[in-house]
């Protein structure tokens, strides 16, 4: 027990060490990282792609970096946007950490870029653990997803500085409650933003933007009241028993 102990306390140390001087370096240059967090099929490179196409339409510098397990098919997607786009495989890995995002961007950043949007993998669990020194963290959910998942899910929604709900013209078929969803996004994460969104015909791309573009000016985020701890798996890869969440006032 005390040596799963110490690797969770490592990992976090280690993780949220790279995170601080990935942040403070990218900072430095001017760079805003904004994290996107999902399940699989929310929509978020759709959407992500139309925020990129309208950051480029409007002479943003703009650029994304998209994790997958396997294949460059969202990156290809995204690319049509005219922003620079690399994909990061992660060879099976859950989630991201702050030493990939580094070593990917090592090299390809372009200078002028502003707002980079990393596109982490389809997974509202592990992901949720890891900071990858970003200054906005996003957590998207589709209408047929189900008005509880938040509940589900407290450390994604409560750790997220923005929520976005996708993939609303759906909203009347899938019979979603939007009003309940509201509420259990805010039981777990009070007064957090929650921008409808729907790629198909572009609503909620601008406010995404706005939020973005404000971040990077400054304005100060959302602070979430749950803090994430690291999601780790052992020296063997099997996974380790591991908190998600502790609680921290909002201040």
């Amino acid at each position: 027990m005390c040596q799963s102990t110490d690797v969770r306390q490592a990992v976090l140390a280690k993780n949220d060490g790279l995170a601080t001087a990935l942040r403070d370096d990218l900072t430095r240059r001017g760079v805003t990282v904004v994290n996107l967090l999902s399940s699989p099929g929310s929509g978020k490179t759709e959407l992500l792609g139309r925020v990129l196409a309208e950051a480029v339409r409007r002479g943003i510098p703009v650029a994304a970096l998209t994790a997958d397990l396997a294949t460059e098919n969202d990156a290809r997607r995204l690319a049509r946007s005219g922003a620079p786009v690399k994909q990061l495989l992660t060879d099976g890995l859950c989630h991201l950490e702050a030493r990939q995002v580094r070593g990917h961007l090592e090299g390809w950043l372009p200078e002028d870029a502003e707002l980079l949007f990393v596109e982490n993998v389809g997974n509202l669990v592990c992901p949720a653990s890891y900071d990858l020194g970003e200054t906005l963290r996003i957590v998207l959910m589709a209408v047929t997803e189900g008005e509880d998942k938040p509940l589900k899910y407290p450390t994604a929604f409560g750790s997220a500085h923005l929520v976005a709900l996708t993939k609303t013209d759906l909203a009347e078929p899938a019979g979603f409650d939007e009003a309940a969803f509201h509420t259990h996004v805010h039981q777990v994460n009070p007064g957090v933003e929650i921008v409808r969104s729907c790629a198909r015909t572009g609503d909620g791309v601008d406010t995404v933007l706005e939020r973005a573009l404000a971040a990077r000016d400054g304005v100060p985020v959302h602070r979430p009241p749950l803090t994430p701890t690291p999601h780790v798996h052992g020296p063997d890869g099997a996974a380790a028993p591991h908190p998600h969440v502790t609680s921290a006032p909002a201040s």
